[in-house]
């Protein structure tokens, strides 16, 4: 029995339309993922973040234990640290991005081919687990660690150095775990707040970076180098420098990357899309 006004069968309109929005939309069989590690590989990376956050605990502990007078400068080295360190985020981001080939020996598989699957599939970042995302990393920062680690702390010039070091450090280790909270829908609650207080990367200020030609805000740690580097064209600056001296031109790589994929994908999902733009 047909109901007037409330058809349950699709008119060739709708067929057609239907399969329009099919055809339009990206399909997740058809982009790439990020490399699977191996077990021993898991292992080396479980070691080192624990490593890294037991170094972490017990400088902090050499720095609030020492007998040393704190003044207003070495508070101001703990944000200068945080700092360097988003700067230093952005700086290798950029270079991720912007040079080199996946073929590349050690550092292309590892290195760059997870910065060219996040642009095409940026939902792919939150697939990856938590010693996956930050076992690199915590590798990196493990030796900068041990070092400050041998720092006596009898002097003030000591004390401000490390408190510089721990502070740089312990934020520079956390990268790739503040940039996959800037990815999700629902950070946990304390991370939410510290994104809203400008702290840590927050999902709005990432959203930027992702706009092709995704040439803009690099910084994936605190996110306060991103206006100050962008004000006076650093980036665009250096690559015309890079390219004066040796030839190469930006971001050749990565753009044959999404190439390889908009025949199958006409529409590259957003960081807003993702989540909302939360």
């Amino acid at each position: 029995m047909k109901i007037p006004g409330n058809d349950s069968q699709p008119t060739s309109n709708q067929h057609l339309a239907a399969s329009s929005a099919q055809d339009a939309a990206p399909s997740t069989s058809t982009l790439p993922v990020h490399d699977a590690i191996p077990f021993s590989r898991r292992i080396l990376e479980t070691l080192a973040i624990t490593a890294t956050l037991t170094l972490i605990v017990l400088n902090v502990g050499r720095l609030t234990t020492a007998d040393i007078p704190v003044n207003w400068f070495t508070w101001f080295l703990i944000p200068v640290g945080m700092g360097a360190a988003d700067f230093l985020s952005g700086l290798i981001h950029w270079g991720a991005d912007t040079w080199g080939r996946e073929s590349m020996p050690l550092i292309g598989r590892r290195l760059l081919h997870p910065f060219r699957v996040h642009h095409v599939n940026q939902a792919d970042f939150l697939e990856r687990r938590f010693i996956d995302t930050n076992g690199d990393v915590a590798i990196l920062a493990l030796p900068g660690l041990v070092g400050i680690s041998l720092i006596p702390l009898e002097t003030t010039l000591q004390y401000n150095l490390t408190t510089f070091c721990v502070s740089f450090l312990a934020v520079g280790s956390m990268t790739n775990q503040i940039h996959q909270w800037a990815h999700m829908p629902q950070p946990p609650w304390l991370v939410k707040q510290l994104q809203n207080c400008g702290i840590l990367l927050g999902s709005n200020a990432h959203a930027l970076h992702h706009s092709p030609p995704y040439t803009e805000n690099y910084c994936i740690t605190t996110g306060w180098c991103n206006r100050p580097l962008a004000s006076i064209d650093f980036f665009r600056r250096l690559e015309r420098g890079i390219t004066r001296v040796t030839g190469y031109q930006p971001r050749s790589d990565e753009e044959a990357y999404q190439e390889k994929f908009t025949n199958n994908v006409n529409e590259k999902p957003s960081l807003t899309s993702i989540h909302g733009g939360s």
